[in-house]
């Protein structure tokens, strides 16, 4: 159960030498976000470029997953290739339960291998596979080989790169178990700088459950709230993609590099479309009994004997926002074919989207030509994306490798970015207004799920900056508090504080469940003290033009409004940058 201390792996690619330390803190840290930070802030060389051997990957988990369903998640920290500053980013799949199944809180990765490598580890398991015939492979060609060779249970994960992450690539994702994805920030590149093709995690290992008769109550209590009520039916259903046509109807969803935010060709992406004609089955995380994962299919014909081929692709409301509305596709088969491809490449699909949609508009408007690109990109042509994807990932020439560099990078260098749409990172797809714009372009992730702005400003609240900031400060430490957990966002509602409490106390931790407040309060702290060591200035931040141009429901965003949040906030995070204990 929970313990005072956290037990991390401690993996040397350049040595081959790994260590179990014992760190103790756990009423302190929690574990997730918590742990990653602390971690980030003991290994972490502020003073070295992000891709130095020195510099950690750090995976960690939190003291309720394994035990309660939807605690499901992984936290991946790690110096970002975007900004070379601290950095998280959120998946699950299998694993969390691997990472709990092998008797580990975190692993931390340090060192370069001389040669592409495979980590393969478990409960009594440290090995260096030679990854040689893997390197260049796809992420999914790599998940399906590996399977093959290692043979796992259930709670075996496999995280890999495609040719973006070994291009270190500043929008490479980490692909785990096919249909979930370290996804923002480009942790897949810092895989691909340490030569890391993979890590295979067998959870080999056996947990103990409490004794007594409390424990199996609140599990099943939590687990009839998840499944057998009206809270969570959304995401098995039509699952997040059913926000499109509600969003479209708002005007808040970005077209064809947000120059609009409504448009008619909804019709053929809203989430029934996708349920109707592609919807193939749903899946899950380990530990979760919901069901969000929709996985539809594609078809690819091969001309030589006229035979076609089926694949599986997942999906949900941001890829099909990056994928289709950001890049002006409005069918349904081709927005999964570019998703398709997206998987293959290993690249985030929100970040590539997003680059994608900016060089389109940049060629439309002859700030980059058709001899830089090397291909012609027009919205609502599938056929040029299909192409650029791998182009991206490839860093295929001079222009390719500055926009891998991030969409801001080859703006500020070819010219365009009054429309590129970057806040801090490419954008989710949520042009919902001021609140929102201010808090993905500060926010600790530059994540649509650091806090829920995008819902305040659905809300129609009053243009009130002081109100609009402490719902910011707010939301994001209760968020702190559930990531790390680490628990599924969408399950927020459920694990509410009071249900957090019973669930620690039945696991022996009645110490973190008594000081469960001011724990969120530090680790808010913590977290941006680890941005701040790596020279994050949120007075710098700026927001595109773009922004300021779109018409949403609301009508054009109140620069003045906008202006006096962002200040506020910066100056909010500036002072929790300030906490007097980084240790």
């Amino acid at each position: 159960m929970i313990t005072e201390t956290f037990r991390i792996l401690e993996v040397n690619l350049s040595s081959g030498r790994s260590t179990i330390r014992s760190i103790p803190g756990v009423a302190t840290y929690l574990g997730g976000s918590g742990l990653a930070a602390k971690l980030h802030l003991d290994y972490a060389k502020p003073e070295l470029a992000w891709d130095d051997p020195a510099q950690p990957l750090i995976f960690t988990i939190g003291p309720l997953t394994g035990y309660f369903p939807l605690m499901s998640k992984t936290v991946c920290a790690f110096t970002s290739p975007l900004h070379g500053q601290y950095a998280e980013s959120h998946a699950g799949g299998r694993s969390a339960l691997a990472l709990r199944f092998a008797g580990l809180d975190a692993l931390v990765i340090i060192g370069r291998s001389e040669r592409p490598t495979v980590l393969h580890l478990g409960a009594n398991i440290i090995e260096f596979m030679d990854a040689g015939y893997l390197w260049g492979k796809d992420a999914l060609a790599t998940g399906k080989l590996l399977r093959s060779i290692l043979k796992g249970s259930g709670h075996r994960t496999i995280m890999r790169i495609g040719a973006a992450g070994e291009n270190k690539s500043a929008m490479a994702c980490i692909n785990v178990d096919t249909y979930r994805h370290f996804g923002r920030l480009g942790g897949g590149g810092v895989m691909g700088a340490k030569h890391l093709k993979a890590i295979v995690v067998e959870g080999n290992n056996s947990l103990d459950q409490p004794e007594g008769k409390q424990y199996p109550a609140l599990y099943k209590d939590i687990f009839r709230r998840l499944t057998d009520t009206d809270m969570m039916r959304k995401y098995h259903n039509l699952g997040t993609a059913s926000n499109l046509e509600a969003l479209n109807e708002l005007k808040a969803l970005p077209w064809r590099n947000l120059q609009a935010t409504s448009d008619p060709g909804i019709e053929g992406i809203t989430g029934e479309r996708f349920a109707d004609d592609t919807l193939l089955r749903n899946a899950a995380c380990a530990g979760c009994p919901v069901g969000c994962i929709h996985i539809g299919f594609v078809r690819e014909k091969f001309h030589r004997d006229n035979r076609y081929v089926y694949r599986q692709v997942g999906y949900d409301y941001e890829p099909i926002f990056a994928t289709g509305s950001m890049l002006g596709l409005t069918q349904a088969p081709q927005v999964l074919t570019v998703m398709d491809e997206v998987e293959k490449a290993g690249l985030d699909v929100m970040s590539g989207g997003v680059a994608l949609a900016w060089a389109t508009e940049a060629l439309e408007k002859g700030v980059v030509t058709t001899e830089q690109t090397g291909i012609d990109l027009r919205f609502g042509e599938v056929q040029g994306y299909l192409k650029a994807v791998h182009m991206l990932a490839g860093a295929e020439n001079e222009f390719w490798k500055i926009l891998a560099a991030g969409t801001m990078a080859a703006a500020n260098h070819y010219g365009g970015a009054d429309f590129a749409c970057v806040l801090g990172q490419e954008m989710a797809g949520y042009a919902t207004g001021e609140v929102f714009y201010v808090a993905q372009s500060l926010g600790l992730r530059h994540s649509h799920l650091d806090t829920g702005a995008y819902t305040y400003d659905q809300s129609n609240a009053p243009k009130d900056v002081d109100k609009a900031l402490a719902f910011l400060l707010e939301d994001e430490r209760d968020r702190v508090i559930l990531t790390s957990m680490v628990a599924c966002l969408f399950a927020r509602k459920v694990y509410d504080p009071e249900t957090l409490r019973q669930c620690l106390t039945v696991l022996g931790g009645s110490e973190l469940a008594d000081n469960l407040d001011e724990a969120g309060t530090f680790l808010q702290k913590l977290r941006w003290q680890a941005r701040a060591a790596g020279g994050f200035d949120p007075m710098t931040v700026k927001i595109p033009k773009r922004f300021m141009e779109v018409s949403t429901w609301k009508g054009q965003a109140d620069p003045e409004y906008l202006e006096n949040l962002r200040l506020a906030y910066a100056k909010a995070i500036i002072e929790m940058s300030r906490g007097e204990d980084k240790n």
